[in-house]
């Protein structure tokens, strides 16, 4: 662990935006899988988004329509705009690192992924 660091988070009112930033210090290199999930404190993980090496993406369908994954590979960072946030999406969003997902990257792939960042949280207020 420890490659892999979240920032952006804050608090918002209902139906603001953030832009979520995981710096992967030399891991977007090669095939991989990247992604965001959130956990909020005694709950299962649960995924947001998704995106592999070569571009592809996929998305949860809990915040599907409100989010957008992306990755600047020169810059070694993932991102993750969301839009219309709702209290409920308040939570601690983690990015998540493996290669072994590389053609698996969805579903619940972060639970076995190899690194995880220490998160970034995120509230929303009514």
């Amino acid at each position: 662990q420890g490659q892999l660091a979240e920032s952006g988070g804050g608090s918002v009112q209902s139906g603001g935006s953030l832009r979520l930033s995981c710096a992967a210090s030399t891991l977007m290199s090669g095939r991989y899988c990247m992604g965001w999930f959130r956990q909020a404190p005694g709950k299962e993980p649960e995924g947001v988004a998704n995106i592999n090496s070569d571009g592809k993406v996929n998305y949860a369908t809990s915040m599907r329509h409100r989010v957008t994954i992306s990755q600047d590979k020169t810059k070694n960072t993932l991102y993750l705009q969301m839009d219309n946030l709702k209290p409920e999406d308040t939570n601690m969003y983690y990015c998540a690192h493996d290669r072994t997902y590389y053609e698996y990257c969805s579903g619940t792939w972060f639970k076995g992924a190899k690194h995880w960042g220490q998160g970034t949280q995120v509230t929303v207020s009514s």
